[in-house]
């Protein structure tokens, strides 16, 4: 019963967290006419704030303090938030200028992402639905390509800039909240001097009305709620239903983008879509097949 009670924790904040980070769209868009640049330096000051106060409540601290002390991880983190700060911003910039669509097939394309990136700097082998999932999925983007003549940079951008900062993450072993609060100890200094130097005229909370300060604080909470669910989900479930609930997020953003924010999605987008989403089937399917083979396995040795 325990073990039972804990998967279904762990799947109730598995979805929670992907629900959250599918309808954060939502959020950005109230700060609409404020840049990308302005909320991401809201984002990064009140996420960090959020964060000290959530590690010093759980008697983190002490971790986060050695952090700051270890050069090699320190070095490694100062990678990851080039990697996760500017894919924020790109996100932020999406959804503001109504580019939502293209965030989603980025988050789409991701999982495949990630299957290249093991390839080139993990050696691992692609399995020959893994190959036939990634080929879909460059089709799918080279369809695009060939219809308006440019590649779906905004989504290409997403994928890539999240696929390597999980890759680098890898090589920090540093609990989640831990790290982040590293790296949004990082980008303070850079949120501080943009605000300063900034003539719009939401810089500057004192002259704000208190409706608006309170979205610019909620950034903190939107940065971090989805990722201390997600932890949860991660240590409770097997990472093949991780891998199946990361779909929820791009395909709530997909249908807000359509049909709350009115993006258009036309037959060239759907045939997009369509071979990247037969590419995430035939790459679930293999998921799937190689953890029943991998469980057959385990049951032999026993």
């Amino acid at each position: 019963m325990p073990d039972r009670d804990s998967a279904a924790a762990g799947l109730l904040a598995g979805v929670s967290a992907f629900l959250l980070w599918g309808i954060a769209p939502l959020y950005f868009k109230l700060l609409d006419g404020i840049s990308a640049a302005e909320i991401l330096a809201h984002r990064s000051i009140w996420a960090l704030a959020l964060a000290l106060v959530i590690l010093a409540l759980i008697g983190k601290l002490p971790d986060f303090r050695a952090t700051l002390r270890d050069r090699k991880r320190m070095r490694t983190l100062a990678l990851s938030t080039l990697l996760i700060g500017s894919n924020w911003l790109v996100f932020i910039w999406a959804v503001t200028s109504n580019h939502l669509l293209s965030a989603s097939l980025g988050y789409y394309i991701n999982p495949l992402v990630n299957v290249l990136l093991g390839v080139l700097f993990m050696g691992e082998r692609l399995r020959p639905l893994q190959w036939l999932a990634v080929s879909l999925a460059v089709i799918g983007i080279g369809h695009e390509l060939w219809q308006f003549g440019e590649l779906p940079v905004v989504a290409l951008f997403l994928a890539l800039s999240f696929g390597f900062y999980g890759l680098v993450r890898k090589r920090a072993p540093v609990e989640s909240l831990t790290g982040l609060a590293v790296e949004t100890l990082f980008m303070l200094p850079i949120a501080l001097a943009f605000l300063a130097w900034t003539t719009s005229p939401t810089s500057n909370l004192l002259t704000n009305s208190w409706e608006l300060n309170g979205l610019l604080l909620l950034a903190g909470p939107v940065t971090l709620m989805p990722l201390l669910l997600f932890n949860i989900a991660a240590r409770r479930l097997n990472l093949s239903t991780v891998g199946f609930l990361q779909y929820l997020a791009p395909t709530l953003m997909l249908v807000i983008a359509t049909q709350l924010f009115g993006e258009p999605f036309d037959e060239t987008k759907l045939v997009t879509f369509a071979f990247v989403w037969c590419g995430l089937m035939l790459y679930s399917t293999d998921a799937l097949a190689q953890r029943h083979k991998e469980r057959a396995l385990r049951r032999a040795a026993i």
